[in-house]
């Protein structure tokens, strides 16, 4: 009988998995057709406004050839194309950029996603999701999602019997900084405003964009004399710094209401004439928004909670 031949099997470890560049695209996050994907499998892919561009984008403030991307397969770079207004990428301007997985792309008012990886469209599924709860532009919860989250504190409050306040904060004579600087100075206010704001709150705070220059900050646990304090926090970190925007400094002031649960079910029993725990979500919210109103015609820049 033979020896038996033995085969030895070298395994080698695989190579880590490289992200390919050409599995990439840019997601709508901010404008007019929000949550439109753009494959960036070309080795150019042109914005601007010209309808012969590869991603037209129909805005006064974007040039006919704005920017490019290109994909060598390696790596993917914006370029300014000499564009009137200048390209973002995370908020900072740009004549040239490597593109990495997350960046934010600014081109007029609209705002792209740049999103690449192993496994992009997974990344696009779950960015198209995140869209449903927050804002493109000032990347903080939207007020669909604060409604929601705003009924399940209520009932919680209610069914604990604890505190819960909710202020509202507007952006004093933004119409006149729209028109003085222009809407991309006034887009960039409110996304740096907003972003002061989510630092000077708690974790458990809910802080949205409500419409337009209004925002909405509910603070579970919270009774009225502390809100009043935070508004005041917060008040006082918008105006302490202007804004800059192109090298202007821009200063900035909010209006706010202050209201919380308590008053608002004590008027609820008195104007029904029993005592009841029903809430209405959009009074509650009147109450405070009322009071914003006062704040405005009071003079502005000021916290108004009765």
């Amino acid at each position: 009988m033979g020896k038996d031949n033995t085969v030895i099997t070298v395994i080698r470890p695989m190579p880590p998995e490289k992200s390919s560049a050409q599995d990439a695209c840019l997601v709508v996050i901010n404008g007019v057709d929000l949550g439109k994907k753009y494959e960036l499998t070309q080795d150019e892919v042109i914005i601007g406004r010209s309808s012969k561009v590869d991603i037209q984008i129909d805005e006064e403030s974007i040039s006919r050839n704005h920017a490019v991307i290109e994909n060598d397969g390696e790596q993917v770079v914006i370029r300014d194309l000499r564009s009137t207004n200048g390209t973002y990428v995370n908020d900072r301007p740009v004549n040239e950029c490597s593109l990495r997985d997350g960046d934010q792309i600014k081109v007029g008012r609209t705002i792209f996603k740049f999103l690449t990886g192993s496994n992009v469209e997974a990344s696009y599924h779950d960015e198209i999701y995140r869209l449903t709860t927050t804002d493109g532009l000032t990347q903080v919860y939207n007020k669909r999602y604060f409604l929601q989250e705003m009924e399940r504190e209520l009932s919680r409050c209610l069914r604990y019997q604890r505190d819960l306040s909710i202020v509202m904060l507007d952006i004093d004579h933004f119409k006149p900084v729209n028109d003085t600087y222009g809407h991309l100075a006034g887009d960039h206010i409110l996304k740096q405003c907003a972003q002061r704001i989510v630092r000077s709150i708690r974790r458990d705070d809910i802080f949205a964009r409500y419409g337009g220059e209004e925002f909405i900050l509910l603070l579970p646990e919270i009774a009225k004399h502390q809100a009043v304090k935070t508004a005041e926090k917060i008040r006082v970190t918008i105006e302490s710094e202007p804004f800059t925007f192109d090298d202007v400094d821009i200063p900035i002031t909010l209006s706010l209401g202050v209201a919380d649960i308590r008053e608002y079910l004590a008027r609820s029993n008195n104007n029904s004439g029993n005592a009841n725990h029903e809430v209405n979500t959009f009074a509650f919210i009147k109450l405070a928004d009322d009071r914003l109103y006062k704040a405005k015609e009071q003079g502005r820049n000021r916290v108004v909670a009765d």
